[in-house]
């Protein structure tokens, strides 16, 4: 046994892994040098952990993996909810939907979804999309429910690749939360207004 070379392979890990201490700094730095990329913490952690939280190494690591990739593209047409601006009830079941647009030149891949970034999460946290072919739009909706407390909330979604990605515009979702709120009622009117319809269209 080589006991000097084993002492020297420990060293060496061990300076590969100085400054490794704040985990939380780490995941910021690599977010920031990353900044093109919109890496999230999951994902940044997830390389540094791969790598012994050795910074140098994990942006190898991700620009090693990421490059056999393009992003995807995607840009928001329009907010579609009905009757957005409107107040809601505290605690109240509502719908959010949205219009997107593949705005890039290739086809999404499988595993992409929208998902709940920052801000007040309203129950669900993550909706699955479909893939699109470029310029091709789909119509995105999530039920959320509104806060106890009354005031205004917001919430920020992003696109999402299947590796923790971030891609596209940013998808807010902003209420006013009041006890006289009118949204969920109005949309519930007009799910029956379609359901009528529909009914005298058979």
């Amino acid at each position: 046994m080589d006991l000097n070379n084993d002492l020297d392979q420990h060293l060496l890990h061990q300076f590969s892994c100085l400054g490794t201490t704040d985990k939380d700094d780490l995941v910021k730095q690599l977010q920031k040098l990353l900044a093109d990329s919109h890496l999230n913490e999951t994902t940044a952690a997830f390389f540094l952990d791969m790598n012994n939280w050795n910074l140098q190494a994990a942006i190898c690591s991700y620009i090693d993996f990421g490059n056999p990739f393009n992003t995807p593209c995607m840009t928001l047409i329009c907010d579609s909810t009905i009757g957005e601006g409107e107040a809601v009830p505290p605690n109240t079941n509502f719908q959010k939907s949205w219009r997107v647009q593949n705005s890039g030149t290739e086809i999404w891949p499988s595993g992409i979804h929208l998902q709940h970034s920052s801000g007040v999460q309203m129950g669900c946290a993550r909706i699955p999309v479909p893939p699109l072919a470029p310029k091709e739009t789909t119509e995105l909706s999530v039920t959320l429910k509104s806060p106890a407390e009354t005031g205004v909330h917001q919430s920020k979604w992003r696109m999402m690749t299947s590796n923790g990605v971030y891609f596209g515009d940013i998808i807010w979702v902003i209420i006013t939360v009041h006890e006289c709120g009118t949204l969920a009622v109005t949309q519930q009117l007009h799910q029956l207004s379609t359901q009528s319809n529909d009914v005298q269209m058979c």
